[in-house]
């Protein structure tokens, strides 16, 4: 099968002026300008397939929204490949931009002073949908995402939450076929977030769309992704599955056990990471998990055990580690 996403050694390098301070170094930058070779992205390749939802991450720097704005068409890439639905992105042609859509969670679309419904009509003229087509997802989207009694207000009386879920609404309104979705729960609070995330996994659902997700909420990843690409410094470190990369860049287990006796060493057993209360957390390698786990219980009075992999978060920063001393 083709895939939806196909990205082959992507590279983009940004010029940049600098100059030092004071008032005599902005004279002269004047006179001779001094710039110096940014790289953005530095040879990225992934694919993803059609209706697959790919986590994209990374810290602040590493590239993911360069990527991404190379994918949708807003920037030319330096070099290498792309092909999104059999498209080439950087000609931004009408037949490829009505088939995809790019959320930025820090960017409005919606006009500011009129009910979201009235921004709602203008990208159906711009994208001109058919009016009953148009009608059936506007309908579905307002109520996929309960915003029915949000619409018709001013976009600048809406919450942040609110005016998220109507800036999702209005992005999808022409059914996309691939999502480029760049921090779309950024600064929500945690109910606003959940029903965003059960939003996108629906959408995905009903019409088999693509997804390419960034976001530094580890919650969204994991309740939407089976798969991850993480990059840093333009690169790509690590491109499978969520347990993959735990099992790569996290080889231990945390057993946490409630002691009957108060107090008890458990440092024999592995590294002990937290005590009190009779609650002792110890850190083991994932192999000997089991074989430990038994010790535990065979030779203490253990009321309560528990075996759990480590964050999500954890996880991701350990292979950010690895990647900057490699």
């Amino acid at each position: 099968m083709e895939p939806a996403i196909r990205v082959r050694d992507l590279r983009k390098t940004f010029r940049v002026a600098e100059r030092d301070a004071g008032l005599g170094a902005s004279v002269r930058s004047l006179v001779r300008r001094r710039y110096r070779e940014v790289a953005a992205v530095a040879g990225v390749s992934f694919d993803v397939a059609p209706g697959e939802v790919v986590g994209f991450l990374g810290p602040n720097g590493a590239g993911k929204t360069t990527t991404l704005k190379m994918l949708s068409g807003l920037l030319h890439p330096t070099g290498g490949e792309v092909s999104v639905l059999g498209h080439v992105p950087a000609r931004r042609e009408k037949a490829y931009l009505g088939r995809i859509t790019l959320v930025m969670g820090n960017r409005n679309q919606l006009q500011w002073d009129i009910p979201a419904l009235d921004s709602f009509e203008l990208n159906r003229a711009v994208y001109r949908i058919p009016e009953p087509e148009f009608r059936r997802a506007r309908d579905e989207l307002v109520e996929l995402l309960e915003i029915g009694d949000l619409v018709r207000k001013p976009v600048r009386t809406l919450s942040l939450g609110e005016r998220m879920k109507a800036e999702v609404a209005a992005a999808l309104l022409h059914r996309p076929q691939v999502l480029f979705l760049d921090e779309p729960t950024i600064g929500l609070d945690i109910g606003a977030q959940k029903r965003l995330r059960g939003f996108v996994a629906e959408y995905n659902r009903r019409h088999g769309a693509s997804v390419l997700l960034t976001s530094h909420y580890m919650a969204d990843v994991q309740a939407l992704c089976q798969r991850v690409v993480v990059i840093d410094k333009g690169q790509v470190l690590f491109d499978g599955g969520l347990r993959q990369l735990t099992a790569r860049f996290s080889p231990h287990q945390t057993i946490t056990v409630q002691l009957a006796e108060p107090g008890t060493d458990l440092s024999a057993f592995g590294a002990v990471v937290e005590a009190g209360e009779g609650r002792v957390s110890i850190q083991v390698p994932k192999a000997e998990t089991s074989a430990v786990a038994g010790r535990l219980l065979a030779a203490h009075a253990v009321t309560d055990l528990t075996i759990e992999d480590p964050p999500i978060e954890d996880v991701i920063e350990q292979a950010f580690s690895a990647g900057r001393t490699a």
